[in-house]
């Protein structure tokens, strides 16, 4: 029996926060990081962190839908970034940090719409949702050294200060989509 597998991109900001997050959920078979929506072919960190190639930092999650939905995946990549800061997570800024969907298909495209408009009609946040969402046409690996961020950094300066805030919210939020529910709250 073949397992069927999906594949999400998401752009929430720096990559390293992403991965660690999406890392913990049962279903997800690998969380790559690297770059998409842009122009440039095989980008480097280098080019991406200044701006002017128009990809994101995002990660590609590949996923067994029998095991956690598009829709948990939509749901807890809205709950653990800032949504509503257009080009901005923290202290990183421009358009590489921008929130973004980058669907594979019509059918994920629709369902990130119809999300997020449930956001927005529950007010879910104060300000608008500045998600975009764009065709997912090319996807580049970053280099080695940013896979696994911070299960490899963990005492990385950066790290320290934003990936537990993310980790304790995922932990406590979404206990039932873990891969272990015997794993504490970062510290």
């Amino acid at each position: 029996m073949t397992q069927r597998t999906e594949v999400a991109v998401f752009g929430g900001g720096c990559f390293w926060c992403t991965e660690a997050v999406f890392d913990e959920l049962r279903g997800v078979l690998s969380v790559v990081s690297g770059y998409a929506g842009g122009t440039v072919i095989d980008p480097t960190y280098e080019q991406v962190c200044g701006g002017g190639t128009g990809h994101a930092e995002v990660i590609r999650i590949e996923f067994d839908p029998e095991q956690i939905s598009f829709r948990d995946l939509l749901t807890v990549f809205f709950a653990t970034h800032d949504p509503t800061t257009l080009n901005r997570q923290g202290n990183d800024v421009g358009t590489q940090y921008r929130s973004a969907i980058l669907y594979a298909n019509e059918e994920q495209k629709q369902h990130a719409e119809s999300f997020i408009k449930e956001l927005e009609g529950a007010g879910s946040f104060d300000k608008p949702i500045t998600t975009t969402l764009e065709p997912l046409i090319d996807f580049y690996p970053a280099e080695n050294y940013h896979q696994k961020y911070y299960a490899n950094n963990p005492f990385q300066p950066y790290c320290q200060v934003m990936i537990p805030p993310k980790l304790r919210k995922l932990r406590k939020q979404f206990m039932e989509l873990l891969k272990s529910h015997g794993k504490g709250a970062a510290d």
